[in-house]
């Protein structure tokens, strides 16, 4: 862990706080007259201690006397008793079952944790409450509060009073323009606004920490068959270049519990499971599924891989919260959720990951993901199973990219927007029919690996799932420093390709044979990473800048969604930067 202020931390949530929670609260307090800004946005990469850094802010203004009492903002039931957990444990009582129609809370209470959608409904009333006593409102995951102009109205109304408000946000970007309520917005040289977070600590430097796991992200592509509801079969690969309706199909056919390809990646990741448990005997996993209907089959899946049951966990489940809680605390293999573990739920034994739903935003892969980073100890990795859709690979890639709130553009900018997000919330226990027409149906989808995704980098070449190739991979030890899983990615990858080619040369294939086009863009990629590998080394930047660099001086899209042409512009810029500098 990074250099840290025991004499300094809250007892009961961490032994000692953190270089950066105590950096931020000294920032915070060496404003204005000393007892900090009515307003402060912190913005800090999942899993590196927010709500710590929170509850040792509000517990030195309640000493100060500069608030009397403490309002936690949260977007889910869950999180609600999550959050008076842990103020318990430092001296202040949260009542989190508070409701509307109480009105007001018991004496005993120093305040109350809620959720958005409970100042939603009554937002008169909260700002009543804030009135009558100096109040701190931490607004958990802030971003919320921007979810259409009724939720941000009722939240500006509600705490417009308040003595003091501290805005978090671990992923503080939307695919939406509405304004975040106390959240700062300037104007850049191109005359776009965009937020202004008072303190930032990003994926990047939490790694470089040690405070977060580094996250190895296996891609599986595959062969998918379906049937349209016009009665139409169609076949195509996962992971080969497809239009847009065909990858959303081939990827829904790869989810769907009546094909082998989710089977199969859940096989591979159990398997990933068993390793880290080697280093990390509590491990556990974790599938993020779409739906009810989807959430029970993969727990048949896991009991007939494993011979033991899965902790399935739903959104309309009444003994969530308590279900996510006993398997926090156990030693259980996995567990499956359907939008309840998106973000803010703490379970640090969480280390292996797959990435069962078709939900495709920004914001919820990043929280999603969140899930897995949180560090125990150095050299802890974190393993997320993936499909092989351009999408979700720009995202692996762009893991230490950061992104602010940005106003005054399309909504629909970067290709997405919030409605899918919502619509991933939506309770529903089966998948939506039109009319009278036929549903979508699998006929056929087995998996194979891809490649593994790691600091900016790809590695390996697609091999059937159950291979040896493909164990080489899954066998990463699960305690290893970044740069020894690095190493170890890339002497994989040269043994993998040195055996392709003696198998090649024993079969007396002509070297001289032409590739496909998906070969040659696999082909271009690897080279490409192989540049950006050589650069790091040179130049100490991470593979992840170094991606965006080429980026904005070629343009076009990540390296995994990049066309052949845009993968040779990279190549030819980073040899150029590389004959400079010699």
């Amino acid at each position: 862990m990074p250099p840290a202020f025991p004499e300094r931390a809250v007892w009961g949530t961490a032994s000692s706080l953190r270089a950066w929670q105590q950096q931020a609260l000294e920032l915070y307090f060496g404003r204005g007259t000393g007892s900090g800004p009515r307003d402060f946005l912190a913005v800090a990469t999942p899993g590196a201690g927010k709500t710590t850094f929170a509850l040792r802010l509000a517990r030195e203004l309640l000493d100060r006397r500069v608030i009397a009492a403490v309002t936690v903002i949260c977007p889910t039931e869950h999180l609600k008793r999550q959050w008076a957990e842990s103020a318990a444990r430092v001296g202040i009582k949260i009542d989190p079952e508070f409701k509307n129609s109480q009105g007001r809370t018991a004496k005993d209470f120093d305040g109350v944790a809620v959720t958005y959608a409970t100042v939603a409904a009554h937002p008169a009333l909260h700002r009543g409450r804030t009135e009558n006593r100096k109040t701190l409102v931490i607004l958990d995951e802030v971003h919320h509060a921007g979810d259409g102009l009724s939720w941000g109205d009722a939240i500006r109304e509600a705490f417009e009073p308040a003595a003091r408000r501290l805005a978090l946000s671990g992923t503080p970007f939307r695919t939406d323009i509405n304004p975040i309520p106390f959240v700062l917005y300037e104007e850049g040289p191109d005359g776009i606004r965009r937020s202004r977070a008072d303190y930032v600590y990003g994926y990047g430097p939490a790694l470089a920490d040690g405070v977060v796991r580094p996250v190895i992200f296996l891609a599986y592509a595959g062969e998918m068959r379906w049937r349209t509801r016009a009665g139409d079969e169609i076949t195509a690969s996962l992971g080969q270049p497809l239009t847009q309706d065909q990858t959303s199909q081939a990827w829904r056919a790869a989810l769907d519990p009546k094909g082998d390809w989710i089977r199969q990646v859940i096989t591979a990741a159990d398997r990933r499971l068993t390793e880290v448990r080697r280093g990390m005997p509590d491990a556990g996993g974790l599938v993020i599924a779409t739906d009810h209907e989807n959430a029970r089959a993969y727990a048949k899946m896991i009991r007939g891989v494993t011979g033991k049951g899965a902790a399935v966990v739903l959104s309309d489940d009444p003994g969530a919260s308590k279900k996510i809680k006993q398997f926090a605390e156990s030693e259980d293999r996995w567990m499956i959720a359907v939008r309840m573990v998106s973000e803010g739920v703490d379970i640090p034994r969480l280390a292996v990951g797959v990435y069962a739903t078709s939900t495709a935003t920004p914001l919820y892969f990043a929280q999603a993901i969140g899930r897995f980073v949180r560090a125990r100890r150095r050299g802890e990795t974190a393993s997320v199973f993936l499909p092989s859709v351009p999408t979700l690979m720009g995202h692996a890639a762009e893991m230490e990219t950061e992104r602010d709130h940005v106003l005054d553009r399309s909504v629909r900018e970067d290709g997405l927007d919030e409605d899918l997000l919502a619509e991933a919330n939506r309770e529903r226990d089966t998948l939506d029919v039109v009319g009278d027409e036929l549903p979508f149906e699998t006929v056929e989808a087995s998996a194979q690996f891809d490649r593994v995704l790691y600091d900016g980098g790809e590695f390996g070449m697609q091999v059937e799932a159950g291979s040896a190739e493909e164990e080489e991979y899954l066998g990463i030890p699960g305690l290893l420093e970044p740069e020894q899983v690095s190493a170890l990615l890339r002497r994989r990858q040269a043994e993998q390709l040195a055996g392709r080619r003696k198998r090649t040369g024993a079969e007396g294939a002509e070297p001289s044979v032409k590739r496909t086009a998906a070969e040659d863009i696999h082909a271009l990629r690897k080279e490409l990473n192989g540049l950006v590998g050589a650069w790091h080394h040179r130049t100490g930047q991470p593979h992840g800048v170094i991606h965006n660099d080429l980026r904005r001086s070629c343009g076009g899209p990540p390296a995994a969604q990049a066309s052949g042409e845009d993968l040779r512009k990279r190549i030819a810029k980073i040899r150029d930067w590389a004959a400079k500098r010699s």
